[in-house]
This record gives C-alpha cells, structure tokens and sequence, in this order.
C-alpha cells in the first residue's frame, strides 16, 4: 500500500536541496537516505534520497540526480509516496497510518451517529476528519485528543466528543458579561 509521506516545498540554495513538508510520524524511517519514493505526479519519480539534514527546524533532503537549483525548483509541490505493508503498525499505541482511519463510522459518545470519514487532512497545526454524513454533508472534526476519544479500529468506528456548534448549528454563544451575571442570580 502507499502512503504519502512528505510534500517537496521550495529549493533551498544552490547544490539541489529543498525543503520538505513531512506527513509521517516517522520521518527517521521513511525519508532516510537511500530510501526510494514514488511520486505525484509520477512522472517526476522515483526519487532516491541522497541526503537529509534538518536547517532551523526544517528538512532539506538532495535526491540523486538534482544537483542544482534548477532542478529541485522543478520538484516543487511534488508528493512523495513510500510503499508500506498494509499488516504494518506504526511504533506508538496511540498513532494511525490514513488507511486504518478511513471509512470509519464516527459517533458521539452517546452513540449518535454522525458520519463515515472519507478523507484525512493534514494541516500545519492538526489534522482533520473529513465526515460524510448520512444526508451527504460534510463536516469537519479536528483530530485531538480532547475531541476524539476514542478509535476502536476492531469496530471501525471512532468515538467523538464534539463541544457545542462543532457537528450541528446550536453553538452556544455565552458572553463574559452574560456568563458573570447567571452566576450572581
């Protein structure tokens, strides 16, 4: 099976390096030197990393073949793609490759239903559930610990405790001033 694991960004200087936005927990394993990667658009890989290296917080990696920046700019936006063993588990209890999230059934903690993911995104700060409901509306829930409590992988189903507005329209809305004065009477 393959498994995203990275997004080539910008070039970083002149002898063929760019920067990385890394999808994986496990980038020590997944984008060391030697590995070989498939790539989106296919066209531009397989790629062979020659060297890694981390430069204020972010990863550079040089692939064999680009040795300049003229070619690692051509790389730019390109997803990298690692073939993993479906059976595979990643290292730590509370850790989960895409492909095991999927298709779960998401559902309150009282057991309401409210959907099935369909897709996984990765943003800079978290990641989020994209949940198809029953009436084919989307909603998106944040994937945290305070939110998501539990991921029962044997009855393919993740568990949610959404606060107020996050899966329906009644949010509700309490001002500091409204709040101080329900607590006086």
């Amino acid at each position: 099976m393959q498994l995203v694991v990275a997004r080539i960004g910008r070039a970083h200087g002149i002898k063929g390096e760019v920067t990385v936005e890394v999808r994986t927990d496990e980038p020590e394993l997944r984008l060391a030197p030697g590995a070989v990667l498939a790539t989106e658009p296919a066209s531009t890989g397989p790629l062979t990393i020659e060297t890694g290296r981390v430069h204020s917080g972010r990863l550079l990696l040089r692939f064999e073949g680009v040795s300049d920046r003229t070619g690692a700019e051509a790389l730019r936006n390109t997803l990298l793609i690692a073939e993993v063993d479906p059976e595979e588990l990643p290292e730590e209890e509370d850790e989960y490759y895409d492909h095991q999230l999927m298709d779960l059934d998401v559902v309150t903690k009282d057991g309401t239903e409210v959907g099935r993911i369909t897709e996984i995104s990765h943003l800079p700060s978290q990641d989020l559930f994209i949940v198809e409901r029953p009436d084919g509306s989307e909603v998106m829930i944040p994937f945290v610990e305070s939110i998501v409590i539990e991921i029962d992988l044997e009855e393919q189903r993740a568990v949610i405790d959404p606060p107020p507005g996050l899966i329906d329209d009644r949010a509700e809305i309490v001002s500091a001033k409204e709040a101080s004065s329900e607590e006086e009477a």
